[in-house]
């Protein structure tokens, strides 16, 4: 699925992204040299309200191999942000146990499906269970009055 790409919020999550990088002490710049690599990185941290600008510093001063990364997060993030204006794409976290999560995988895994629609079958399963013992419960009832 496509998504319409917005040059200056997209520029903000790239300049988020270096900064972020810079701070976690990632080579963010294609310079070797200290001395040239923290004057690009200082030219980046004023660049914060300039998101035309950012994108020409990433042209001119970015590490080469940073640059597949950087792609994929923003467009991953591109993702989020349009599935996120409409409530049936809207994505939801839940924290599991390791053990939790493993089984949940491995059991997605059998089946063939994402976890997301494991859990809907598992849920609906639960359900189809609970409507049967009702039924037989009313059943029973309804033969111990004869």
């Amino acid at each position: 699925m496509k998504y319409q790409q917005l040059e200056n919020l997209e520029s903000g999550w790239k300049w988020k992204y270096l900064v972020k990088k810079h701070r976690e002490g990632e080579l963010i710049t294609r310079y070797v040299e200290a001395s040239a690599a923290q004057e690009a990185v200082n030219l980046l941290l004023a660049l914060e309200n300039e998101p035309v600008r950012v994108n020409v510093w990433i042209d001119r001063h970015m590490n080469p191999a940073l640059l597949n990364r950087m792609k994929q997060t923003i467009r991953a993030r591109r993702k989020r942000h349009f599935n996120a204006e409409h409530q049936h794409t809207r994505k939801k976290s839940i924290d599991l146990e390791f053990m939790v999560w493993q089984r949940l995988a491995g059991l997605a895994q059998r089946r063939g499906k994402t976890l997301s629609e494991t859990i809907v079958q598992l849920i609906e399963d639960a359900e189809h269970k609970e409507k049967y013992a009702t039924q037989m419960t009313t059943l029973k009832q309804v033969f111990r009055r004869y």
